[in-house]
């Protein structure tokens, strides 16, 4: 049966439940910053070549998180948009928390969880399962990498981003910007330009990838924009945002 979990046992045994994982694995949490033994574990469950899914809200994950998560071929990573169940599942039991998948909430916070066993709670797991899976499914899966690009001869030369996006939805809207960049960084419209787009087809990527999202009629950039480069400014005509020069679409 169904067992309570305080915030340490719930830390125990999602490490165990990663760490037990041979078939597949399910990480649903908003927030996503993985402290050292949770990297540990994801690494050696890749090497195993377990498929690992991992979904989450808002990315506040640092560049080199971002290019650790690139280097693992067998970890597929997801972004939802409004994001807040806290779901852990192997193939033979998952864990419903508060917990998030975030460092500072594993160390400082006090969560509360319920672990779920296959074996024993057939439905219960199999109901969790399903869920989790129609989460997948309205995700849009996001290929994030991070290089070092090498700009023209007549300017210093600067480690700049570039983010590969990968996504299975498609989000229309007609709303463009246009700014002076700023060094390394370049406006929406700017970017389309150096990478053969029109505004409006980089827009579309954007929004689907959920770096940008549409608000009363405006394009507004996301949490998972900001980790992937982006910045927002305030100009003439209001906000705008700005994107690493070597960000890649």
């Amino acid at each position: 049966m169904a067992k309570f979990l305080n915030s340490s046992g719930t830390t125990y045994h999602l490490e165990e439940l990663i760490k037990n994982a041979s078939d597949r694995l399910i990480i649903i949490s908003p927030y996503l910053k993985l402290n050292e033994r949770i990297k540990e574990l994801l690494e050696d469950r890749n090497r195993l070549k377990i498929d690992i899914r991992i979904v989450y809200g808002k990315n506040d994950l640092h560049p080199e998180e971002i290019n650790w998560l690139k280097n693992l071929t067998f970890i597929r990573t997801s972004f939802c948009k409004n994001l807040h169940a806290k779901c852990y599942l192997n193939e033979n039991e998952c864990i419903i928390t508060s917990l998030n998948l975030y460092e500072f909430s594993q160390v400082n916070n006090n969560e509360m969880g319920v672990l779920i066993y296959r074996n024993d709670d057939a439905k219960l797991y199999a109901d969790t399962y399903e869920e989790a899976q129609r989460i997948i499914r309205i995700s849009d899966e996001v290929r994030m990498s991070l290089e070092k690009v090498t700009e023209t001869e007549s300017k210093p030369e600067h480690n700049v981003k570039a983010v590969n996006i990968t996504s299975h939805s498609t989000v229309t809207s007609t709303s463009t910007t246009e700014a002076t960049p700023n060094y390394s960084k370049l406006t929406t419209a700017k970017l389309a330009k150096e990478l053969g787009f029109k505004t409006q087809e980089l827009n579309d990527k954007l929004l689907a990838a959920g770096y940008l999202e549409a608000q009363d009629s405006e394009l507004v950039l996301t949490d998972a924009g900001r980790a992937a480069g982006g910045t927002s400014k305030k100009g003439k005509f209001g906000e705008f945002c700005l994107w690493d020069a070597g960000m890649v679409v």
